[in-house]
């Protein structure tokens, strides 16, 4: 895909200051408009009553249904609502970037449009935050936290996290939960060196992390498999593999030191 600058109106940098909101939260959204407004209007009631100041960011990943108008009808009522749209789907991992990008929190939360983790795990990663963690992510293994999902999906999801912390990241027991936290300027600012546009990008983000020396915590959440995924655990699975191994060579040849920033073309929608 072709890029240019996003059509975003951003009111603070990816390393900067601002707006002085306390959180964004960012959904990256394929197709989503049975899932997500579920998880949505929780979130805006979650937000509405723990947070002093937040925006929540929908970036609509080139959908052919109804998603853009499940958020539509929610700006209206709900200022902080916004939605960020793609031209075509370009990935989960460019909609999050595009999200970060778009986000003017002094933390910021990607979350799955599904809610398989809810809000309400928000703050134990923002206490790890507090304490000096960079990044704060979502974790499914720990033993006292509930995780509904298949047998399948937990025996290939710990076989494929194996084998990333064999290959590159290391000591982190799960990198694809979809609840992550970048809390300083610094882990914002991977996302300007980040390349990886499907669902290998969490993979790419906690091994620049760790090669950049910033403190990743690991939090242990609950989480619910929920009906309807995107991801074929064979089919994409292997294509992660297959990414991970770019990931590795562009570290093992200097490429991000050098590398662009990605920018998928996108506009901001506005009230009606």
């Amino acid at each position: 895909m072709p890029e240019s600058a996003p059509s975003i109106n951003r009111t603070q940098s990816a390393t900067g200051s601002g707006s002085g909101l306390a959180l964004s939260v960012i959904i990256p959204a394929y197709n989503e408009a049975d899932r997500l407004p579920g998880f949505l209007d929780a979130a805006i009631v979650w937000c509405t009553g723990n947070e002093p100041s937040f925006e929540i960011i929908v970036v609509d990943d080139g959908s052919s249904d109804d998603t853009s108008n499940v958020v539509r009808q929610r700006m209206n009522q709900h200022p902080q609502v916004r939605l960020v749209v793609h031209e075509t789907n370009a990935g989960k991992g460019a909609a999050v970037r595009t999200g970060m990008h778009a986000a003017n929190g002094r933390y910021r939360l990607f979350a799955d449009a599904d809610g398989a983790t809810t809000m309400k795990e928000y703050p134990a990663l923002k206490r790890s935050a507090e304490h000096g963690s960079d990044i704060a992510i979502g974790s499914r293994e720990g033993a006292d936290k509930l995780v509904e999902c298949s047998p399948l999906r937990r025996f290939l999801g710990r076989w494929f996290n194996r084998v990333v912390r064999m290959g590159s990241v290391k000591g982190i027991s799960d990198t694809q939960c979809g609840f992550k936290l970048f809390a300083t300027p610094r882990a914002i600012d991977l996302f300007s060196q980040a390349q990886e546009d499907g669902y290998a990008f969490d993979v790419e983000l906690l091994l620049l992390a760790q090669k950049r020396g910033l403190k990743v915590s690991e939090v242990f959440v609950n989480w619910t498999e929920m009906a309807g995924s995107k991801v074929s655990v064979f089919r994409d699975g292997w294509r992660m593999l297959k990414a991970v191994r770019r990931i590795k060579r562009r570290w093992r040849t200097g490429a991000y030191d050098s590398v662009k920033a990605r920018k998928t073309p996108s506009r901001e929608t506005s009230r009606t």
